[in-house]
């Protein structure tokens, strides 16, 4: 049975009104459809820019374990997930209609004991990074992620994974091979390299700095800060006391970390909401990060916008348009003036089913 939702666009301020059948969005009238909704404000899904459905806690995630932690995003509101590198391929949940939206990086491309164990693609080759780039590219949706940096154990420090020479070379590879490619950086030394390289998005860069940035401007390179990863990092320094200079690194970028996003962000950066959800981080906090942006000097629009309508531009994925997928959220109050009503929402509908 078609049905008829009717409401306001926070965003414009305009009535907003369009049908749904077959679990599409549709412009044009649908005879005897009945009406769903009839006011209230309507915003497209949630997006996740920096998720992973494909980890949890301890290694060995089913498919089944990942469409349940997908489900748990979903009753968040997060209908649109990128899942910047996972062990597991989640590719089978596409299926599922109750499953937000996928675009995914394959796995993580890393060194040996330079990442999380068995998480990712370990190169005992550095030079044939390009190479794995090229692989992954073809086994995700679109995006291909490395580890940048990550503690080496005989500095005692985080330090870069890669020379220039290899990033300029993963950079080509991606392209050549349909795909944009980020990067993990928690520290400093290894941005100006993967800035300079052209990456096409930052994961976390509470290492940057003025010039980054502007750099990064430059370049329209996106960030995806993940604030409420940042609230971990001196947990991470607390369980390092093997390594006293890696603790105080950690530290100090958590202290700043926030300053840091902020200032991207008055120079013009494009910042998108991730929760990096997986491992440590739960699963459904959408709106967390999306508090956490407004608490740095996001507008309540502009927070809510970071994790709806702009990286959905940025990805390539409509929201409320004729012909996509009928994802989004019917709420009971403006949330470019209440961010509270994200956290209640009237309906969630994903793929045309009223799942909340």
């Amino acid at each position: 049975m078609a049905q008829r939702f009717a409401g306001t666009d926070p965003f414009t301020g305009e009535p907003l009104a369009f049908w749904v059948a077959d679990g599409v969005i549709s412009f044009d009238e649908v005879a005897d459809a009945e009406t769903a909704v009839d006011g209230g404000w309507i915003v497209p899904g949630l997006v996740d820019a920096h998720n992973h459905v494909g980890i949890a806690p301890g290694l060995g995630v089913t498919t089944e374990q990942a469409r349940g932690l997908a489900y748990q995003d979903v009753r968040a509101g997060t209908l649109l997930i990128r899942e910047v590198g996972s062990p597991v391929d989640t590719h089978p949940l596409d299926h599922d209609p109750l499953c937000p939206q996928f675009l995914r990086a394959g796995k993580h491309i890393a060194r040996p004991k330079r990442y999380l164990r068995d998480y990712g693609v370990e190169l005992d080759d550095p030079d044939s990074l390009a190479d794995e780039v090229a692989t992954q590219a073809k086994a995700g949706d679109g995006w291909v992620k490395l580890v940048g940096d990550w503690i080496d154990r005989s500095v005692g420090d985080l330090a870069p994974l890669w020379t220039r020479e290899q990033l300029d070379a993963a950079v080509v590879a991606a392209h050549e091979n349909g795909a944009r490619i980020t990067a993990h950086v928690f520290g400093s030394d290894a941005l100006p390299d993967i800035v300079g390289a052209g990456f096409d998005s930052i994961e976390h860069g509470s290492g940057l700095d003025e010039d980054l940035i502007d750099e990064m401007v430059r370049r329209d390179i996106a960030l995806v800060p993940t604030l409420i990863q940042l609230d971990t990092f001196p947990s991470i320094a607390d369980g390092a006391d093997k390594y006293p200079v890696y603790q105080a690194n950690m530290r100090s970028l958590y202290a700043r970390g926030r300053d840091v996003v902020g200032k991207a962000r008055e120079a013009g950066v494009r910042i998108y909401a991730g929760t990096d959800a997986g491992g440590t981080i739960e699963h459904g906090r959408i709106v967390d990060e999306i508090e956490s942006l407004a608490a740095i000097g996001f507008s309540a629009s502009d927070a809510v916008e970071a994790a709806s309508t702009r990286p959905r531009d940025w990805l390539g994925v409509a929201g409320i348009a004729d012909g996509a997928r009928a994802d989004f959220l019917v709420l009971d109050a403006d949330p470019t003036q209440d961010l509270s009503t994200l956290r209640r929402p009237v309906h969630i509908v994903c793929s045309g089913e009223k799942v909340g």
